[in-house]
Parts: structure tokens; sequence; C-alpha cells
């Protein structure tokens, strides 16, 4: 088990880990979260003093965690402009669908006589939006309105309320 002092025995002496725990490996003196343990050479890598041939290249680690404070506070932020003009819908939104419609879709497509995958290549969709219609998840799987328009066409049959 790991001391966790913050005692010095002078550095690159023999004895345990004050980080892993581990016993009698060669130790050196590290700066980790602020507190001067005696690590191994694994534990090494935590020193904050010390910076990884690998992350020469990389951003030191207080201006990375700048950034990452300074996106979790604009993710915070509550900014309702984008609104003030009203909802900017797509051109292609899903339009309000009859009650059922998954069943709808299910039982035309077998009576047409085709497999999920073959009536999406036939017409032209997404296999996945095909599948969302026929488990009534459409708007969850954001399905949009022009493969609706398609199926209604192709197999004949309503999906769109009226």
């Amino acid at each position: 088990m790991a001391k966790y002092s913050t005692g010095s025995s002078g550095g690159n002496s023999s004895g345990s880990c004050e980080l892993c725990g581990a016993s009698d490996v060669e130790l050196q003196t590290a700066n980790v979260a602020g507190a001067q343990l005696e690590v191994c050479g694994s534990c090494a890598q935590h020193d904050d003093n010390t910076t990884n041939t690998e992350d020469d290249s990389r951003e030191s680690r207080d201006k990375r965690a700048a950034k990452n404070m300074a996106k979790m506070h604009d993710a915070a932020k509550q900014d309702s402009s984008h609104w003030e003009g009203g909802a900017d819908y797509d051109d292609d939104q899903l339009p309000y669908l009859v009650s059922g419609y998954d069943e709808v879709v299910t039982s035309a497509r077998q009576e047409a006589g085709y497999q999920l995958e073959e009536l999406a290549a036939e017409i032209g969709i997404d296999d996945g939006d095909l599948l969302a219609l026929e488990q009534g998840r459409a708007t969850q799987a954001g399905v949009g309105g022009s493969t609706v328009g398609a199926l209604e066409e192709f197999l004949d049959i309503t999906l769109v309320e009226e």
C-alpha cells in the first residue's frame, strides 16, 4: 500500500515508492500534485516538473486545463440569442405522422415482398431510416420528410397526418 507521505529521503535511494507502494526500487524525488514524493521510475512520469519527450509539442498541462474550463464555461452559458429570429427548421423536416405508422410501414413492406434493405435500396433511402420508421422511432432518429414521402409514394400508403 502506498504511503503518500511528503517526507524527503534525498532522492535516488532505494525503498518503497510513495505513490504506488512498489518496494525495493530505485527512488527519485518528484513533485506530484503539489506534494514532494519519493517515487519509482514508473511513477516518475507523474512529476509535475518534468515534460515527457512525447508531449514536448503539446500544450502545457495548465494551458490545457484552462482551455477545458473555458469550454465548460461556454457550454454552461445559456445564450438564447439564436432563437430570436424564430426556430430554424431544416428544409426536410419530419411531418406529423399518423398513429401506428410503424405497423403501416412494416405491413406494407412485407405485403410488397421486400426485405428492409431491399426496399431501402429500391427507393434510394437509408435503411437505418426505414428501420427507425418500422420501429416507431422516426422522430428520435431524425428521419426526414423526403424519406416518408418516398415510402408513401412507392408503397401507396398514408403516413402523414393531414
